[in-house]
């Protein structure tokens, strides 16, 4: 069920799922109840209650909610809470799980970390909507993405990329222009003083991962980060 997990700070977890989780995007054209029932299934694993994890509705934008307990599914790229759970869900883009200390408790963000985001600034935009909480000693852990030697772009494309994002510029292992988004999203996170503690798999190389470049008709697998205390 799970690619990775493990207790990131004290009273925090974090993990990434695998196709032993099953699909747990809802736009994907999957049966709703079940991957309502998956869903469930994965937030007992964890020591959840049923709908504790908050997701979003994804969109390759830059928009951070800030998350309580009433707040509705928003239309983000990234949350940032006060301890409520956070999943962000993926099959090729970067899910990048982040936690930081406050006075008052774990600050805690999910971002789904893909080209245009990554491009666009969504991780400066999460870490500063952390730090505006109170968040300090930020660390990330970015978990499986398909990787700077597998993501081949048109060359401008890769140029417009990397303009913007000077890490970000790659070649795939077959000689093409390439995209290394974890390099440029580690460029940013580390710019911003946040810490990469972990960085996943390539998701194109790892059969056990959904990829949206090696299967068109896949499900996304989730990043989570949660209180356990």
């Amino acid at each position: 069920m799970f690619h990775w997990r493990a207790d990131i700070l004290p009273g925090v977890s974090a993990a990434f799922t695998d196709e032993g989780a099953g699909n747990l995007a809802l736009h994907v054209g999957d049966d709703p109840a079940a991957v309502q029932e998956r869903r469930i299934r994965l937030e007992q694993s964890i020591g959840l209650e049923p709908q504790a994890l908050r997701f979003m509705n994804q969109v390759h934008g830059t928009t951070v909610a800030l998350m309580d307990a009433q707040s509705p599914v928003p239309v983000a790229d990234a949350m940032v809470s006060r301890g409520l759970p956070l999943a962000v869900m993926v099959a090729d883009c970067i899910p990048v799980l982040l936690a930081g200390e406050s006075g008052s408790g774990p600050v805690l963000a999910a971002v789904h970390a893909g080209r245009p985001g990554v491009a666009n600034g969504v991780l400066p935009a999460a870490v500063d909507s952390m730090k505006a909480l109170g968040a300090s000693r930020i660390r990330a852990w970015m978990g499986p993405s398909i990787c700077g030697s597998c993501y081949e772009v048109p060359a401008a494309l890769r140029d417009e990329v990397s303009a913007l994002v000077p890490a970000t510029r790659s070649t795939t292992s077959w000689g093409t222009p390439a995209l290394d988004l974890p390099a440029g999203a580690r460029s940013q996170l580390e710019a911003a003083g946040v810490d990469v503690e972990y960085s996943g798999a390539c998701t194109l190389e790892t059969e056990t991962l959904y990829s949206y470049r090696r299967d068109r008709n896949t499900g996304r697998f989730a990043g989570l980060v949660w209180r356990n205390d």
